[in-house]
């Protein structure tokens, strides 16, 4: 919703009294023609959506780190309720699965100012301490961090490996853009990059062969999934999800319940929540 509120009023600019609604009469001076923004209003209102966007995603900083906080005090249990669950859907009127993707978010986090942290250690530049890698804001959106939370060892490990480099080379100072880029860049890499094969395929060959059909079938669930969220973002519940998704299922020829879980999937990256829909 605060994504939403915040595009709106990056995008639309109020009818002033004379117009009576009607863009399309607005002269040039107002920054619109014929019912086209000109390009001086075009870079006004991208600057307005860009701030909007940088907005949002400085707000899911703050709420990864109070979300982890309010985790780590067990704050339900003074407040009368048995589970973290319960706790937020009391205080706030979200789901189980969003709780839960809040702790995904908040940990993902937590660990990439880990990396940052023993990454830029060695380096004698300005702004890499560990507190102040704690501050940065990375840009990184929900949705990044719940794609990466079940791989965060794989992109720590890279973050730290990118930025110990970089600190040894003394090439390039470790200020807060390079650290943001290396941070984005890193996550970016482990989210595009496939799921290791299991160690030990099956030496059964047909079993062997139904492992990669399943791996396909996955893979192009995922896929839709990632389609899926382009239609009803990451911070939409399951039931507005559903809502949105409906008549877009229904157009596709493809189940809801279907739709939904692969959604899941591409948001928590757990085949788990392909069980009796897809898989």
């Amino acid at each position: 919703m605060r994504l939403r509120q915040s595009l709106t009023r990056a995008l639309v600019r109020p009818a002033a009294a004379q117009d009576h609604g009607d863009m399309g009469e607005q002269d040039e001076d107002q920054g619109v023609v014929a019912g086209r923004a000109t390009a001086a209003r075009a870079r006004a209102m991208t600057a307005g959506l860009r701030e909007a966007m940088d907005d949002v995603r400085r707000t899911v900083a703050v709420l990864a780190a109070r979300v982890r906080d309010a985790h780590a005090a067990r704050v339900w249990l003074p407040l009368g309720y048995g589970s973290w669950e319960a706790y937020c859907d009391g205080e706030f009127g979200i789901s189980r699965a969003q709780a839960y993707r809040l702790l995904d978010v908040a940990r993902s986090l937590a660990a990439i100012h880990g990396a940052v942290a023993a990454g830029t250690e060695t380096s004698r530049t300005r702004d890499t301490s560990p507190a102040a890698a704690a501050a940065l804001d990375y840009g990184l959106s929900q949705r990044a961090l719940i794609a990466v939370s079940g791989r965060t060892g794989d992109v720590t490990a890279l973050i730290t490996r990118r930025l110990t480099t970089l600190a040894h080379s003394g090439l390039t100072a470790l200020d807060e853009p390079t650290v943001r880029a290396v941070v984005r860049q890193a996550v970016r890499d482990v989210r595009t990059a496939p799921l290791p094969p299991p160690d030990e395929p099956p030496a059964d060959p047909a079993l062997a062969a139904l492992r990669r059909a399943v791996d396909d079938l996955t893979a192009s669930t995922h896929a839709i999934g990632e389609l899926m969220l382009e239609v009803a973002p990451a911070y939409l519940s399951d039931a507005d999800a559903a809502d949105v998704l409906a008549p877009l299922c229904e157009e596709i020829g493809e189940p809801l319940d279907r739709g939904l879980a692969a959604r899941r999937f591409a948001l928590t990256g757990d085949r788990r929540s392909l069980r009796g829909t897809v898989l």
